[in-house]
């Protein structure tokens, strides 16, 4: 009897633990869920909405149809295992980037983000941790910082010049005269003259072949150079199906992995090849002075004398650098040109500014760029209007949390819907009208090209934000300002206006703006501006 009432005691006991323990768990496991995932799509198992998202190319016009149909400024959609959460609200993207961004300060790890960063030794597209911030800090300290912004100030300025000649060269070849008004393509100018500032801040040259075209346009290599490297940005964070299913990973069912692979290789032979030259010259004491940004990230030094980074990193944050130059600036003035064409009372406006500020006896400096507010305005208003990319880099969630009364699971993918937050209609009136005007503050003259608001997303904000804004200003405004002083622009003959459309692919102009170019400047400007 006794044996039987202890036994009978050990399974009470055994059974108050087990109910206590599931009772433990199940607060454990169910505190997080409090509050429902953000509305979106009901998943299949395994593969999540992964069917329709490849039934629905583009995605990002996918994810942003279904938001509009929903009615709503946040949604979830589980791609694989990946719950990804884009955002077109502002205040709700504020909590995320501002309240939250410690809790959001990740990167996935994609196929082509591992290879753009060769295994995540760069800064921008590293996951949270030590090489992460060994990387940014080497960015803010050496890098992007005022005193080296100043330090490579006449390399910027010569790009601006030889802007300037190269479109007038482009303008008055085909009427063979100083007056002529010769087709521009405007994307072709704008992506050159980054990729030109670019290479000369990194690399200290202009050209990775044979120095000099005659008419200061980019070579062979350069033109491959700049295809490979906006076929990398569209490639980054591509909603690519292997990347939320890792298993699939190597079959390669819609080409992505080869496309990454290729343009991949192109920037690491004309990249490679300058850095390990420049490595040797350094290491064999054959260069001994401080000329761009590629000798300062082979000189620094870690606390005990030893040089801070290999050269694997270097390659690393040198394509990292490259990445971050080229396409806001391009892509914002080749649409602010394509909206003023279609609007000849803002196009005047900013050309009586110009004028006004600047004038017509010598070009426009990085000086002059504080004073051209109406100018900044309407590069603002492109931000807002047609930004770079549908999506900003993805943010993960490092932790369970909540935003806007939502769950937002640890491993989250976070995405800020630029053009959502630019086009949203709570937030600004008529918001598919280019209208600068409306980034005008009556009781300042001070336009800054950053919204910190997140209002729309010009160079992002918080701890994975964009650091060189000073660098992006300067670039955005030399290469608008230059082309707005130096040439009246005029459309086709017989267009009636220019097509905005945008790409079915992307979020660039759907064709690349061609306009005509008349030079409005003594001739000897153009000539003085020749290198």
């Amino acid at each position: 009897m006794a044996m039987e009432q202890l036994g009978a005691s050990t399974m009470l006991v055994l059974l108050l633990a087990f109910i206590y323990l599931v009772l433990r768990l199940r607060r454990k496991t169910s505190k997080p869920h409090t509050l429902p995932l953000p509305p979106g799509p009901a998943p299949w198992p395994v593969v999540g909405s992964l069917p329709e998202m490849m039934l629905n190319k583009p995605a990002f016009r996918w994810i942003h149809r279904m938001m509009e149909e929903m009615g709503t400024d946040i949604t979830c959609v589980r791609l694989g295992g990946v719950h990804v959460v884009a955002i077109t609200c502002p205040t709700i993207a504020r909590e995320v980037l501002r309240k939250q961004d410690a809790t959001f300060a990740s990167r996935p790890l994609t196929f082509a983000s591992a290879a753009f960063s060769r295994g995540y030794k760069n800064a921008v597209l590293s996951p949270f941790g030590d090489q992460w911030r060994k990387m940014r800090r080497v960015l803010t300290s050496e890098i992007i910082c005022p005193s080296r912004h100043r330090w490579l100030h006449d390399r910027r300025a010569d790009e601006a010049d030889n802007l300037t000649s190269y479109v007038y060269n482009l303008a008055t070849a085909a009427k063979g005269s100083s007056s002529g008004s010769g087709a521009v393509d405007v994307r072709h100018v704008a992506r050159h003259y980054c990729g030109n500032v670019i290479r000369r801040l990194l690399f200290g040259r202009r050209y990775f072949g044979e120095p000099g075209r005659r008419d200061g346009g980019p070579g062979p290599l350069e033109v491959e150079h700049m295809d490979a490297l906006f076929t990398s940005l569209g490639l980054l964070y591509a909603f690519c199906v292997s990347d939320y299913l890792p298993w699939l990973r190597g079959f390669d069912l819609d080409g992505h992995e080869k496309m990454v692979k290729e343009a991949n290789a192109t920037l690491n032979r004309l990249h490679d090849a300058v850095i390990d030259e420049r490595w040797g010259q350094w290491k064999s004491g054959e260069k001994k002075e401080l000329d761009d940004f590629l000798d300062v990230l082979i000189t620094l030094k870690d606390a005990e004398g030893k040089p801070l980074l290999t050269i694997e990193e270097i390659k690393a944050q040198s394509q990292d650098i490259t990445f971050a130059a080229v396409d806001n600036p391009s892509n914002a003035v080749e649409w602010a040109l394509a909206e003023m064409a279609n609007a000849p009372e803002v196009m005047a406006k900013a050309m009586e500014e110009m004028d006004r500020v600047v004038g017509w006896e010598r070009l426009m400096q990085e000086s002059d760029i504080p004073q051209l507010s109406y100018i900044k305005a309407c590069i603002r208003e492109t931000f807002r209007l047609h930004p770079v990319a549908p999506f900003n880099v993805p943010h993960v969630a490092l932790a369970d949390t909540n935003v806007a009364d939502y769950h937002i699971p640890k491993g989250s993918h976070v995405i800020l819907s630029r053009t959502g937050l630019g086009r949203n209609p709570t937030i600004w009136d008529e918001p598919l009208r280019f209208i600068p005007e409306r980034h005008i503050n009556m009781t300042t003259d001070d336009v800054a090209l950053t919204e910190n608001e997140l209002r729309f997303i010009s160079f992002s904000t918080g701890r994975r934000g964009c650091v060189a804004t000073s660098l992006g200003t300067a670039m955005c405004m030399m290469l608008f300002g230059r082309l707005l002083q130096g040439f009246t622009w005029s459309k086709p003959v017989g267009l009636a206006a220019i097509d905005l459309s945008e790409s079915d692919h992307d979020v660039f102009l759907a064709k690349p703006l061609m306009m005509y170019a008349q030079p409005r400047l003594p001739v000897h400007l153009y000539h003085a501006a020749a290198i």
